[in-house]
């Protein structure tokens, strides 16, 4: 058996997988199941950094928490998309770890993929695919579908009352 050592940072465009998986699963809410996907991306590869780029001011402090807890992670917020500085940190640490691992199908990060390929990084996109450019799953060095038991549905209050009700009888 060959072990592979490889340092790897996770670097997540929270929006875009947010709006894939709203898409996808309409009218419920859908949100990463980090537990699961996190291993799956690693395949017992260490991990150096994950990084949750967020536009907006309001970021869940619970998600902020759990990513720090588990991972060491964080939660970057961004004032608007978080192409730029998910792409600037990508740049910074390429010479840090010897793969990149980016949760987004946005074709924006295409040059950004490219770069960091001919810097000899390791480049693996993880995204949900049918809303993913099919010019990046090419030109990544390896594509991870986020699929159905990679996340979780919160059942809102409403539901959950309803639930609880039928489970008495």
């Amino acid at each position: 058996m060959i072990n592979i050592s490889q340092s790897v940072a996770i670097l997540i465009d929270g929006n875009n997988i947010e709006r894939s998986l709203h898409s996808i699963y309409k009218n419920e809410n859908v949100m990463l199941n980090f537990d699961s996907l996190i291993p799956k991306l690693l395949r017992n590869r260490e991990l150096n950094r994950l990084m949750y780029f967020r536009e907006g001011k309001i970021i869940s402090s619970k998600l902020a928490d759990r990513l720090h807890e588990n991972y060491h992670g964080s939660v970057v917020p961004c004032h608007k998309s978080a192409d730029i500085p998910l792409t600037i940190k990508a740049t910074q640490i390429a010479q840090k770890v010897d793969t990149i691992i980016i949760l987004s199908g946005d074709s924006d990060y295409i040059e950004l993929v490219r770069h960091l390929k001919s810097e000899g990084v390791r480049v693996e996109i993880a995204a949900v695919k049918k809303s993913t450019a099919a010019i990046l799953i090419e030109e990544a060095d390896y594509f991870t579908p986020i699929e159905e038991e990679d996340c979780w549905k919160a059942v809102s209050n409403i539901k959950r009352k309803k639930i609880m009700k039928r489970r008495k009888y």
